[in-house]
């Protein structure tokens, strides 16, 4: 079997075990206490938070441990727009942060806040301009990811951090993907990270706070972490996260190298040996191990299904892996195709035996499921002078299936029109039409759902 979504959790790192086990035994007691137990679990506490602090690059005093990265940012974000809530209430983020963070946004309108989204290209990077456009005298904090957590693409976090500080105004940088593998450049203010996502165990997470930041920690609070993090420590996990990301930040630079070869094997080669396949996220500044390609006529979730029983455990943005049958936000936002989307994320120690496996399987597994799926006979009818096609009540991927049996039924520069109730056609039509050279002419409303114009250019 082999695990290829270390983008969501990583394997534990061994040091992190070794760590796990060992404070088990010597780091039980309370640190807070001054006896001889808790000024030992005080060492241990305070010689982790000095080893996360010198990995992140920021003092020690400035990092506080919590429960999980979600936490993290829900508490950062919280923080800031309280205590800045003079300044304004003015909140700027990309369209492509994590969910943790969009909902902080959400959370932040729904008390009468405002949130100017940023967005991004078709690689998913945003650019620094527009962010400095939105900077205004209201705006009380701003947000971006160090580097994608769907794609990898890597975000101009110090130029976006150049332009705020102009400001006045502090910088959040989600650092969860990226802080195993390097420090986080530019001038930023705060950030946080989930020790999951570098081999650490999961429950830990970490917030920094730069001195001079304005900070208000919200809710009930004790004396512990600073009051931003409220409630006994879970020592035998932080010191497991903070050996951990030492350990693999040792690791980086070799294991970077290692893993860009392997994944750039798979970019290359998948649209090779898989026809209508679109690779997606920016093909230099990307995270090491991260690759995600999305294959038309395809099931996301049938396809992760064939590559699980074939041994290989990946992820998707599909809208099919959903419960709410909407596409990944992410994908959406780039504006590319959701349809049998995979996002192969290799761990540490992944191998060309391990990748060579993978692309023998893949082209069977797409076709099988191509052949399974398939799609009935297009309800296609002629008004007009153009195709009009029924596709109403079906989801993902059969509208797209549906457009690509009839284009050819119509002769160049004629149209067809699309009707479909599924919200991923949205974005999978246009994402079709520029994969396959078609004019995408826009939608309009239709009666139970969405008209989607196609003009036929070959």
């Amino acid at each position: 079997m082999s695990y290829f979504d270390a983008a969501s959790s990583a394997p534990l790192h061994p040091v992190a075990r070794q760590a796990l086990l060992a404070s088990l035994d010597e780091g039980w007691a309370d640190p807070a206490r001054l006896y001889r137990e808790g000024r030992r679990a005080r060492l241990l506490l305070d010689a982790a938070r000095e080893a996360a602090a010198e990995a992140v690059g920021c003092r020690p005093d400035e990092l506080t441990f919590t429960s999980s990265g979600t936490r993290a940012v829900h508490t950062g974000i919280a923080g800031v727009l309280a205590a800045r809530r003079r300044v304004g209430r003015h909140l700027i983020v990309s369209v492509v942060e994590h969910s943790s963070v969009l909902h902080s946004a959400e959370v932040h309108e729904r008390e009468g806040g405002s949130v100017d989204r940023v967005r991004v290209d078709r690689a998913g990077r945003a650019d620094p301009s527009a962010y400095a456009a939105l900077l205004r005298q209201d705006t009380a904090l701003a947000c971006l990811q160090s580097a994608n957590h769907e794609v990898g693409t890597e975000q101009p976090v110090a130029a976006v951090a150049e332009a705020c500080r102009a400001a006045g105004v502090p910088l959040f940088v989600d650092a969860a993907q990226s802080l195993g593998w390097g420090t986080v450049e530019g001038d930023w203010s705060l950030l946080a990270a989930s020790a999951h996502k570098w081999g650490g165990p999961s429950g830990v997470g970490l917030l920094v706070v730069r001195k001079g930041v304005r900070f208000a920690a919200q809710g009930p609070v004790d004396e512990r972490e600073s009051g931003r993090a409220p409630g006994f420590e879970n020592l035998p996990g932080i010191v497991a996260a903070a050996a951990s990301l030492r350990a693999v930040r040792a690791e980086a630079a070799q294991e970077a190298a290692r893993l860009r070869e392997l994944t750039e094997r798979i970019r290359v080669r998948v649209p090779r040996l898989v026809p209508d396949v679109e690779v997606v996220g920016d093909p230099e500044r990307r995270l090491p191990g991260i690759v995600t390609f999305s294959c038309l006529y395809v099931d996301g979730e049938t396809l992760l299904h064939e590559l699980d029983r074939e041994g290989f455990s990946v992820s998707s943005g599909s809208s099919c892996t959903s419960s709410t049958l909407t596409p990944s936000h992410v994908l959406r936002a780039m504006g590319v195709l959701s349809e049998g989307n995979v996002r192969v994320s290799l761990p540490r120690g992944a191998t060309a035996e391990d990748v060579e496996r993978f692309l023998a399987v893949l082209p069977g597994a797409v076709s099988g499921v191509r052949e399974k799926l398939g799609a009935p006979t297009p309800v296609a009818v002629m008004k007009e002078d153009e195709l009009v096609v029924d596709a109403l009540g079906k989801r993902c991927p059969i509208p797209v299936i549906e457009l690509a049996k009839v284009i050819g039924d119509v002769p160049v520069g004629g149209l067809v029109r699309v009707l479909s109730d599924d919200e991923a056609a949205r974005l999978d039509i246009p994402a079709w039409c520029e994969m396959r050279e078609q004019r995408y002419v826009g939608e309009e409303p239709a009666e139970n759902g969405t008209a989607y114009l196609i003009r036929r250019l070959s």
